[in-house]
């Protein structure tokens, strides 16, 4: 089972937090749908992964020391050439080692760009009396912003799903406004039952952050994922 050798190692390295290759991994067993990710450790290696994945990427710096990527400048977008991508690679790996110098970085991800969908975001940490606790929301900035988040108790049911989503005040949103699609809340739905599944099977995960998930008309995509270790 992946997901039991990727904490393995992670045990054995001493590590509790896993870098977004590993958490997307450990996502993607659990049926969960992820955006392709290739470690490349070289601005070569990052140049040829971008071209066989094709233009536009995304590159973001791979570390188990860097939790929040973008606050050390690791996160280029929009990257449409090798040029672009050997450039960004540079900038990227200098930005982090000059904000985290004892950082150890494996490297860089090389990413596709995922076309735009509406932003959510589904957690998971653990209470002390209760266990773990399951939180769905909407996702990038507007979650810090907004704080507009629901929580349910492990397991959840099918029931606990669909109250989730729908108990949120931005729930217009996701049926769509203003000639934007809706997203298909049923997708949702299963992608919470399987959060709930996954974390219920893996005791070991203390908290975990799929943000953002790209909720699509036909389906979701999970950008980014973070998942953190008892220690």
């Amino acid at each position: 089972m992946t997901s039991n050798k990727i904490i393995s190692t992670a045990r054995k390295e001493g590590r509790t937090a896993l870098t977004e290759i590993e958490a997307k991994k450990l996502l993607s067993e659990a049926g969960i749908a992820c955006t392709e990710i290739k470690l490349a450790k070289t601005a070569k290696e990052a140049a040829t992964a971008a071209k066989k994945m094709g233009f536009p990427v995304v590159l973001k710096i791979v570390s188990q020391d860097i939790l929040h990527k973008t606050d050390v400048g690791g996160v280029k977008l929009n990257l449409n050439n090798e040029e672009e991508v050997d450039k960004a690679f540079d900038e990227i790996t200098k930005s982090a080692r000059k904000h985290k110098p004892k950082a150890r970085i494996d490297g860089v991800s090389v990413q596709p760009m995922a076309k735009p969908g509406i932003e959510v975001i589904i957690g998971m940490s653990k209470d002390q009396q209760f266990g773990p606790v399951l939180m769905f929301g909407l996702g990038g900035i507007l979650v810090e912003v907004l704080k507009d988040v629901s929580f349910r108790i492990v397991p959840l049911t099918k029931r606990d799903a669909r109250e989730m989503i729908k108990e949120i005040k931005g729930y217009p949103i996701l049926q769509g406004y203003r000639g934007h699609e809706p997203a298909n809340i049923e997708m949702l739905e299963d992608i919470l039952l399987k959060v709930s599944e996954f974390v219920e099977k893996l005791p070991d995960i203390k908290e975990l952050d799929i943000n953002p998930l790209f909720a699509y008309k036909d389906g979701a995509l999970a950008l980014d994922a973070r998942v953190i270790l008892e220690s």
